[in-house]
């Protein structure tokens, strides 16, 4: 919840970043793309560092790790030193994989996957938390203060994990691609700064075409290398698995709709009443708004759990899916009063909570036990990805279709998106949550020598 949180907390304080820190808006920006980048790059690559070494030893060094990059960027005097601590804090979106593979080793079959949907309910959590704290802490106490908060968790885990989190043993003869993972993040970094970068510095830009070219260039040789290495930092097979791939794309889906929401909802709240359909609203009452989603989002995650013992993920995320693209096709045609915006981001937020849990327990359910921190890390990367294009679309559209209209294609768009989850649930496969793992021939090592 602390990683979630400071990843969450610097939105609502962007413009007094950038006042305190004498910079244009655009640097301020950085101080959470930094941090998305980090983790995007991090989370696969500590994903199977744990799966390599244990989830442990790597848990707590990926956490202080992460509480040093919050610290350092808390008390930064500049810019460029907020961002190198913004981006040691995105370092900590491992735990994410990492938990997923302790649960999976300490757990006990019958309850991994209430386990599974409480880790996923903490995304919706820290961001509720950031929401209701952000007023009050800049207020009253400055926005610095604001990146302290989420060291206040992150210590106490430390430790916690430290006394807690039991050991396990390393795989034996296990290495590191470290070319993968130096071409993985060089692909990854140019496809992502080009999406992010894409609205300022225009789409046919250089810059954005070049960055775009090199992320081709990079990930084909970044595709050749893990076919043809003998330990790849991502089994290729493991990914067409069916149980993985359609979970994987519904993690794009998923990341798109709650960002979208996440832009259009306050945009619309605090619009001038003058305009005709804006509500002239303060940012305290925009985060209001956002409130009861995040708070159902959390609710709908610990309950996944429960669900999937009883009816399985499958359903479980076809509802969620439902839910999600009811309650934004809702504000499609209803948005005209605040208690309207209410019920549409509720349904959406309930539905993100089971979509989240299920997507991630139907990974784990479809991988090696050994290959179970790679797998959920790539799958939290691909719901980054989604929740960026959910960002920048959303931005565009708002922008190309002026007034009412840009915020209702806004809502549809992403009730079409998680309309496009249903086909995906119903394509994974039928099974009992303790059944459905790979394939015996995808799960077999490869057995190339170790060099």
């Amino acid at each position: 919840m602390a990683y979630s949180l400071s990843m969450a907390v610097v939105t609502p304080a962007l413009a007094l970043i950038q006042q305190g820190l004498h910079t244009t808006a655009a640097g301020a920006a950085w101080a959470l793309t930094s941090m998305t980048l980090s983790a995007a790059v991090a989370t696969p690559v500590i994903g199977r560092l744990g799966d390599l070494y244990g989830p442990r030893r790597v848990l707590l060094a990926v956490l202080v790790v992460a509480t040093a990059g919050m610290v350092i960027a808390a008390a930064a005097g500049s810019l460029p030193l907020m961002l190198f601590g913004r981006m040691l804090s995105g370092i900590g979106g491992g735990v994410f994989p990492l938990a997923y593979t302790i649960i999976r080793d300490v757990f006990p079959p019958a309850r991994t996957a209430s386990a599974v949907g409480l880790m996923s309910s903490m995304l919706g959590l820290g961001g509720a938390v950031s929401w209701c704290l952000a007023g009050p802490v800049i207020d009253l106490l400055g926005w610095r203060w604001l990146l302290w908060v989420p060291v206040a968790g992150l210590v106490p885990g430390v430790l916690l994990a430290w006394w807690i989190v039991p050991a396990s043993q390393p795989r034996e003869a296990a290495r590191v691609d470290w070319w993968g993972a130096a071409l993985f993040a060089g692909w990854l970094v140019a496809a992502l700064t080009a999406l992010t970068e894409g609205m300022d510095w225009g789409w046919t830009s250089p810059g954005v075409l070049g960055l775009l070219g090199l992320a081709a260039v990079l990930a084909a040789a970044w595709l050749r290398v893990e076919a043809r290495v003998a330990e790849p930092l991502v089994d290729l097979r493991l990914m067409r698995v069916r149980g993985v791939w359609t979970a994987n794309a519904a993690s794009l889906l998923s990341g798109y709709a709650l960002m979208a929401g996440g832009l259009l909802f306050p945009l619309l709240v605090q619009l001038p009443a003058s305009t005709g359909y804006g509500f002239g609203g303060t940012a305290t009452q925009a985060a209001l708004l956002q409130l009861p989603a995040s708070v159902g989002m959390t609710a709908a995650g610990m309950t996944a759990g429960l669900l999937d013992r009883r009816i399985g993920s499958r359903p479980v995320l076809l509802g969620g899916a439902v839910l999600t693209a009811a309650g934004y096709a809702f504000v499609v045609v209803e948005h005209a009063a605040m208690w309207q915006l209410y019920v549409g981001g509720l349904g959406r937020g309930v539905g993100l909570g089971f979509a989240y849990a299920a997507v991630a327990n139907l990974v784990v359910a479809a991988v090696p036990a050994g290959e179970t921190g790679v797998a959920t890390g790539i799958n939290t990367l691909i719901r980054t990805v989604g929740a960026s294009l959910g960002t920048q679309v959303s931005a565009v559209i708002v922008a190309g279709l002026p007034g009412e209209r840009g915020f209702a294609s806004g809502f549809a768009v992403s009730a079409a998106a998680m309309a496009a989850v249903l086909p995906l649930a119903l394509l994974v496969p039928r099974r009992g949550r303790s059944g459905g793992r790979v394939p015996h021939r995808a799960e077999r090592r490869r057995t190339a020598p170790v060099s």
